[in-house]
């Protein structure tokens, strides 16, 4: 199996006839750096279209990594008291929680302001 997914992972090469032949792979760094809580510009906003009227809190314009994302979703969910999920580079919290977000948010240092209606 670990040939199968070795394979996969070389561009272009598919056959070499020579013995001593390495293919060297290129490593690759997909991780952006967070910036610091002062330099993000988070958008709260409410949503429910496609939700079946429900109401859902969308935290968007995150930078940095996956991790860090859902660092920050855990601890809002925790704050509020409710559910929710990481995906897409945005938190989605259940309900209405823009004002309570937004005091988190800025308590922490981060920039952030209501977006939509």
């Amino acid at each position: 199996m670990a040939k199968q997914q070795n394979r996969k992972e070389r561009e272009g090469v598919v056959y070499s006839t020579a013995e001593n032949f390495n293919y060297q792979y290129q490593e690759t760094d997909d991780r952006t750096e967070a910036l610091k809580p002062s330099q993000q510009n988070l958008k709260v906003m409410l949503d429910k279209k496609q939700r079946a009227g429900k109401k859902v809190t969308l935290v968007c314009d995150f930078i940095g990594t996956e991790e860090d994302l859902k660092e920050l979703g855990k601890k809002l969910k925790s704050k509020c008291g409710v559910g929710g999920t990481v995906k897409d580079g945005e938190i989605l919290i259940q309900g209405d929680f823009r004002d309570r977000i937004l005091e988190l948010l800025l308590a922490d240092g981060y920039k952030a302001k209501k977006a939509g209606g």
